[in-house]
């Protein structure tokens, strides 16, 4: 039995709501939207052109018919009947909380999953009349690509409602984490803010350029973790003793003060200038749009590597696959 929806309502179709939206309906899934914007389904379209375009390249297994989608003029209206609803709105408290009301008064059993990137879901789950049905479903961007979910459940979540969660997620072509502890931020999320402190101090200090910190990071050790992550790699570090010996020898380094991390450079007018004129000369005259269809072209030739391997992230592709080949 599909775990997947009959209808999904999406709220809010920024960048993750518009991926989830390709993600959604590429599994055949129909989906409602709503964003107040007055030009949303104009931003909504080239997501989805981007996403259908590197699915393309990247599936080779028959697709199901793609799910219906439709612009809808309020949160009643999206939410009516839906089995899945994904909360994208801003990241600000007093709105996400604003729409649970709107989609309780409504709808009383759909899951709720929130693309929060930082609200523990205990904390969006106060004032809730069902909590339980409540989970943070983390994506990342490019959400129709790359396939890590963070699912986190509060302290009022079932733990039905996170089994539905994990097998939902699955079928999406996705790889559910599910993360025992809340924590702000989650993990990857943690993980990312620890590089980009540490990226920005390096450009406020003159110590590199924008595109010198990205050269280290995309010739060096961003390929080792695309498959294997941080503790495989030093893993392997260690050579035959593994981690180890890795740990007894460059763990004694933590302690010298390399790292600023536990500081924040001030965003003065003068830094964002300076990482923002790096990075447009970085970018040698191409839009936001055309690094994006490079980006997915990119994530695509490595994502089929991956599967030809079995490894990691491929991994998660061969096995999409082979349930649609079953479907």
């Amino acid at each position: 039995m599909s775990a997947l929806p009959r209808k999904a309502a999406i709220l809010g179709a920024g960048v993750i709501g518009s991926g989830w939206l390709a993600r959604l309906i590429d599994s055949g899934v129909d989906c409602a939207v709503f964003d107040p914007a007055p030009n949303a389904e104009a931003k909504i379209a080239p997501v989805l052109d981007n996403a259908e375009r590197a699915a393309a390249a990247l599936i080779d297994a028959p697709r199901p018919a793609k799910g219906a989608w439709s612009m809808v003029g309020s949160i009643a209206e999206a939410v009516a009947g839906a089995d899945l609803i994904v909360e994208a709105v801003p990241e600000r408290l007093d709105v996400k909380h604003a729409a649970y009301r709107e989609i309780e008064a409504v709808n009383s059993d759909g899951l709720i999953a929130s693309s929060t990137s930082g609200f523990k879901p205990s904390v969006l789950q106060e004032g809730m009349a069902h909590p339980q049905r409540l989970i943070v479903a983390h994506p990342f961007n490019p959400v129709y690509l790359l396939p890590l979910v963070e699912i986190v459940g509060g302290s009022a979540t079932d733990k039905a409602v996170i089994d539905r969660a994990m097998a939902l997620y699955t079928e999406l072509g996705m790889k559910p984490l599910h993360l025992k502890v809340e924590i702000d931020a989650f993990v990857a999320d943690r993980l990312m803010e620890a590089l980009w402190r540490e990226a920005l101090w390096l450009v406020k200090d003159g110590v590199a350029t924008t595109e010198e910190i990205d050269d280290a990071i995309r010739y060096g050790c961003g390929l080792r973790w695309a498959q294997m992550g941080t503790f495989q790699t030093f893993h392997i570090a260690g050579g035959e003793a593994g981690m180890r010996h890795f740990m007894e020898q460059f763990g004694p380094a933590l302690a010298w003060p390399w790292t600023k991390l536990m500081d924040v450079p001030e965003m003065t007018p003068e830094l964002v200038d300076r990482i923002a004129e790096q990075s447009e000369a970085q970018a040698g005259g191409r839009t936001p749009r055309d690094l994006e269809k490079i980006r997915d072209d990119n994530l695509v030739a490595i994502l089929k590597a991956l599967r030809g391997t079995g490894w990691g992230a491929g991994q998660v592709l061969a096995e999409h696959e082979a349930r649609l080949r079953g479907k």
